[in-house]
């Protein structure tokens, strides 16, 4: 219970670590995407702003979002082991941490297995989540067969 208590702020440390990249990542598509020809006319036949962006700049600049989201999942892990280790909590992190230290490299191999077996899940499900989301990923086709 006491752990569950004071959780907040670790968790809010993690969750925030990786949030900056990917705000530059959308930022920097949706300002291209407000640049099109497309958006431009939209705003010329005098649509209103928000249905605008929602329906255009926005779904395009998600994509770069959506692939690149999927590398969160071992970077929060790997993350962590820096903040327990640095608040003194009692997960996972410390153990690597030990074990590197120690040389135990079953257990250590063992905590970069998962880290690597995670990027891999995480990297199928934001391909997956982007083959939903953009119709044009799924149409297209290897440029080694045509």
């Amino acid at each position: 219970m006491d752990l569950l208590q004071n959780l907040a702020v670790p968790a809010l440390i993690v969750a925030t670590a990786g949030t900056a990249s990917l705000i530059r990542i959308t930022r920097a598509n949706l300002s291209d995407e407000l640049a099109q020809l497309y958006v431009v006319a939209a705003r010329a036949r005098g649509q209103r702003e928000w249905v605008l962006l929602l329906r255009y700049p926005v779904r395009a600049a998600m994509n770069p979002f959506i692939s690149t989201v999927g590398y969160a999942i071992p970077s929060v892990l790997s993350g962590e082991i820096i903040v327990s280790q640095v608040l003194s909590i009692p997960t996972t992190g410390p153990v690597l941490l030990a074990a590197l230290r120690n040389q135990d490299m079953y257990l250590a191999g063992s905590f970069i297995l998962i880290l690597g077996v995670l990027t891999v899940i995480g990297t199928v499900i934001s391909d997956l989540v982007l083959a939903w989301a953009d119709p044009r990923v799924r149409r297209q086709t290897s440029g080694a067969a045509r």
